[in-house]
């Protein structure tokens, strides 16, 4: 054989040997964690309150983890390769809100258990990724947009938005810098609701 198509054959089963090690690995699946204690409490009493499943944009709607690199293009996001949620974030963020509801002393309910007169929280997921700033700093960064109804009546509407630093330039520092700003976002929502004293409507 030519030694120049020798090389290049070479090269090639190099890199397709490359891809075949890639795609081999194990993919390493990430959720918030445990919620152990909540971190704020309501100024008032929350009582019942019925919670709907998170909506937000459909590449919300898969396991696949998303990071942007702001420092070299703010309009593209990624994807980490081998890193994956265990559910997508509208199931993880909607479980996570409404454990963060109940440890703060709310009765949450599901649609299908409303009943008339209960107020109703929906939230609409604004941003949710890991954005890096630098080459080795990055943050997670959750924004949501909270609306409360009675009956067919809008009651109130605020926007939340927390970024977290991460603590490793990864998956699993963004996965860590998320959980935290989806708690410090459920937090923010629990004060929230404690102001308008629902339950003397």
């Amino acid at each position: 054989m030519h030694p120049i198509r020798t090389i290049l054959a070479a090269a090639l089963a190099l890199t397709l040997s490359a891809c075949a090690s890639q795609k081999g690995q194990p993919t390493t699946q990430f959720d918030f964690g445990p919620a152990t204690s909540a971190q704020t409490q309501a100024q008032g009493t929350l009582g019942a309150v019925v919670v709907t499943d998170v909506t937000g944009s459909s590449a919300l709607d898969n396991e696949r983890m998303f990071y942007r690199l702001s420092y070299a293009d703010a309009l593209q996001a990624r994807t980490y390769a081998n890193s994956r949620w265990t559910a997508n974030p509208l199931q993880l963020l909607t479980q996570r809100f409404k454990t963060r509801l109940a440890q703060a002393g709310a009765r949450v309910l599901s649609e299908t258990d409303a009943a008339s007169g209960i107020p109703l929280l929906r939230i609409d997921v604004d941003e949710f990724i890991q954005d890096f700033g630098g080459v080795s700093q990055s943050t997670g960064v959750v924004a949501v947009r909270a609306s409360v109804f009675q009956g067919h009546t809008l009651v109130d509407q605020k926007s939340f938005r927390q970024a977290v630093a991460a603590p490793s330039a990864d998956a699993t520092g963004g996965a860590r810098a998320l959980a935290a700003s989806t708690d410090a976002v459920a937090a923010d929502i629990v004060a929230w609701l404690g102001t308008l004293n629902l339950n003397r409507r």
